[in-house]
């Protein structure tokens, strides 16, 4: 692969520091690395390689050189700043949510579209967390039996609201812990420790919240199945890292557990721990700071009727990394 000089958009955040690691431990071809964050933090120095390299500030003319572009900025900031990138010669592999379901913006999980990224116009976008670590177990699953439904809920940890919500959450297990009164919450609506909390997001069409509208619209778009029907439950849940998934998923054609765990075996980036007997299952502790997505109690759907062709699965996934900084850079090495 031809070295190329990549930029990293918000390199302060929990994303941007994932992204720095895949990096290293991918030994993506990086010519020359450009931390980009905000004003404060320009002028200060992060680590790559065994070496210090200064941050820049995030601005259009920053870009100038820059070939691959990876974002973990917000969303405005995002629809601020990847266009000026674009527009100095750099392909954009963007993280936030600005551009995900824009027609002509490729939406990417690679074990899953790794051909769409030919038809990019500068911009690449990866897909939502929880999309992500669902659709990579049910994607091999569809290509046998005909994915047709989903109902899922999501058991999202507190690593989704990036690093105040991983700080927030030490903050109040420790207070919990020591007799105290947490006080106030943010970025959580509410106390997260001893609790979780049935909303991600603001509410929109029909009381879904916007996080879990999310599974739908973009699964739809990733796996090229305009008519897949989803119904997602999304609850943040007192977990430092890893996303758990919940899965009910409906089939076109016959499928068997045993069918669904002899392909999962051989599914690219799965790991399969179903194992019952042994109380072997995918838990959010295992599944952290690697980039497998775990999937196990896989069983038939006993609610279904006959005529119905359905099985319930388990799965977890690292967020910050295969839910994010991981499948981004996974997408980069499609670019070179």
């Amino acid at each position: 692969m031809s070295e190329k000089v990549v930029g990293i958009l918000g390199a302060t955040g929990a994303v941007g520091q994932q992204m720095l690691t895949c990096l290293e431990e991918r030994d993506f071809p990086v010519k020359r690395l450009v931390p980009l964050a905000s004003a404060r933090s320009a002028g200060k120095t992060i680590r790559f390689r065994g070496e210090d390299v200064t941050i820049v500030e995030a601005a259009p003319d920053a870009f100038e050189g820059i070939d691959i572009l990876l974002g973990a900025a917000d969303d405005a900031t995002a629809k601020a700043l990847m266009p000026e990138a674009v527009k100095r010669g750099a392909v954009c592999v963007d993280n936030s949510h600005a551009f995900r379901l824009d027609e002509d913006v490729p939406l990417v999980i690679p074990e899953i579209n790794a051909e769409d990224v030919k038809w990019h116009h500068g911009i690449i976008s990866n897909p939502n967390c929880a999309t992500i670590i669902g659709l990579v177990p049910l994607w091999p699953l569809h290509e046998a039996a005909g994915l047709k439904r989903i109902i899922a809920s999501t058991y999202q940890a507190a690593s989704g609201a990036g690093i105040p919500g991983l700080r927030e959450l030490e903050r109040e297990m420790a207070a919990v812990a020591a007799g105290e009164p947490v006080g106030e919450t943010a970025p959580f609506a509410y106390q997260l420790a001893a609790n979780l909390i049935p909303q991600i997001s603001s509410f929109k069409d029909d009381d879904y919240t916007d996080e879990e509208l999310k599974m739908g619209r973009e699964g739809r778009k990733i796996m090229h199945l305009p008519n897949l029907r989803v119904n997602c439950t999304c609850v943040r849940v007192p977990i430092m890292r890893s996303h758990s998934e919940s899965i009910t998923a409906e089939f076109e054609r016959p499928i068997t557990p045993d069918q669904a765990r002899e392909i999962l075996a051989a599914a690219p980036g799965v790991k399969l721990v179903d194992d019952i007997a042994n109380l072997r299952y995918p838990m959010p502790l295992e599944t952290s700071d690697q980039d497998l997505i775990f999937v196990g109690r896989i069983r038939r759907d006993t609610s279904a009727p006959d005529d119905v062709n359905a099985i319930t699965l388990f799965c977890c996934g690292d967020q910050i990394r295969k839910g994010a900084a991981t499948n981004a850079v996974q997408i980069a090495e499609l670019l070179v």
